[in-house]
């Protein structure tokens, strides 16, 4: 468990990652994602505010802000395995919402490691700029796993990831002080 105002740890590059707890609007942005998910997605995908994604083959443990999964990746059967967070493979989508105090996890921590662990599609959401970033498409760069397909948007756009649809419209900004 983490210390009282601190989010859960991560894990990437062998180091544990302990950051303060987010702010409200870091919340609230991740709510309006989810909930325009919901509607969109087919079969039991589902999109969820919770979770671990792991890979142990790698090291990584990553807890994304959002992220859209199969149901069936929640079932548990009992093993040992139950313990680890979901598997990354399975998920089809994960959001970060950008951390006032560390954007360089979103921005190169996780960007070097979700297209490593294999997900699909990534998008960066970055409330002190009112901007967003989706990646997709891994491909092979100096032997690591890289994102090739980038789209930069701003707050206001409607953007497409995959097959789902997201108005930016609805996300707000850090207020100044948070930033």
């Amino acid at each position: 468990m983490p210390p009282p105002g601190f989010a859960p740890p991560e894990i990437s590059g062998g180091q544990i990652i302990m950051m303060m707890g987010p702010p409200r609007t870091h919340g609230l942005n991740a709510l309006r994602i989810r909930r325009q998910l919901d509607p969109q997605l087919t079969g039991d995908l589902v999109a969820v505010n919770l979770g671990d994604v792991e890979d142990v083959t790698l090291g990584k443990l990553r807890r994304p802000d959002v992220l859209v999964v199969p149901e069936s990746a929640f079932e548990a059967d009992g093993s040992a395995e139950d313990a680890r967070g979901i598997d990354p493979h399975a998920a089809r989508l994960a959001v970060e919402i950008v951390s006032a105090t560390n954007p360089e996890n979103d921005y190169e921590g996780k960007l070097r490691d979700y297209p490593a662990m294999g997900m699909p599609h990534y998008l960066i959401v970055d409330p002190r700029r009112g901007t967003c970033v989706h990646h997709w498409h891994i491909g092979v760069h100096d032997g690591a796993p890289v994102y090739e397909g980038t789209a930069p948007y701003a707050f206001g756009d409607k953007i497409t990831i995959g097959e789902w649809t997201l108005d930016t419209g609805e996300l707000r900004r850090y207020r100044p002080e948070s930033a």
